[in-house]
């Protein structure tokens, strides 16, 4: 075959300050290999430390986006950029985790214009969109309710999964109820009702999940969201 006939593969930006000791960094390149096996794909992903990610120039070039676990990052506007970047350039978001908070964290003070938003990992002062959890989700699983015709509903197929997390902090309770009427709509939530993933209906793909669904590929299973993340991607 004429190489100039090959599909240009797929470009995948991993946004995050990559540690091999940390399991979702360790499950998120078998996560996308397996979901690119699965949809056929040829991807490529870079890793982006956030401390790289210093202009929009810098993100220039990817496909899609995902803003991984492990925060805090060294680089919190690194992180914050790419999210911004992704959001206003339509182009495919996931966040996980560390990367869940940090779109809640960016919405609120680009889109809501809450300039004091914070995060209670490193902020102590103005308003703390994301607080520490009444009760820590570090290495627990748990079920979540997911809101039908979504993305992530959609991806998942059902209205209920079971998912396991990495993490002391969420989204605040006067947060929540300030993105009642915003289009970052709640589209997953514990059996407390406290909220586990968000999706931006005004996007076409702008994803992000407070659990690891990643983590699915440590034990050879697939991971749905992964895969509607690539197709995504791919449109």
């Amino acid at each position: 075959m004429d190489l100039t006939d090959a599909p240009t593969p797929i470009r995948i930006a991993l946004v995050g300050d990559y540690n091999a000791d940390v399991l979702a960094h360790q499950a998120i390149p078998l996560a996308i290999d397996d979901a690119a096996a699965v949809l056929d794909l040829d991807v490529d992903y870079d890793w982006l430390h956030t401390t790289e990610i210093q202009s929009d120039e810098d993100l220039v070039g990817y496909d899609a986006f995902w803003v991984v676990p492990a925060s805090p990052y060294q680089h919190t506007d690194g992180a914050l950029r790419a999210i911004r970047y992704a959001r206003e350039t339509s182009s495919p978001f996931l966040g996980t985790c560390g990367g869940f908070q940090h779109a809640i964290l960016e919405y609120a003070r680009n889109v809501m214009g809450w300039d004091d938003a914070g995060h209670a990992e490193v902020d102590t002062d103005g308003r703390l969109v994301i607080a520490p959890l009444t009760c820590s989700l570090v290495e627990k699983t748990d079920g979540i309710e997911l809101r039908p015709n979504t993305l992530i509903g959609r991806a998942y197929g059902q209205d209920t999964i079971v998912e396991g997390y990495h993490c002391n902090y969420g989204v605040a309770p006067a947060f929540a109820a300030a993105l009642e009427n915003e289009p970052l709509k709640v589209t997953g939530w514990d059996e407390q009702g406290d909220i586990r993933a968000v999706e931006l209906i005004t996007h076409p793909f702008f994803v992000a999940t407070l659990f690891q669904h990643e983590r699915a590929a440590l034990e050879g299973r697939p991971s749905p969201l992964v895969q509607a993340f690539l197709n995504a991607a791919r449109r």
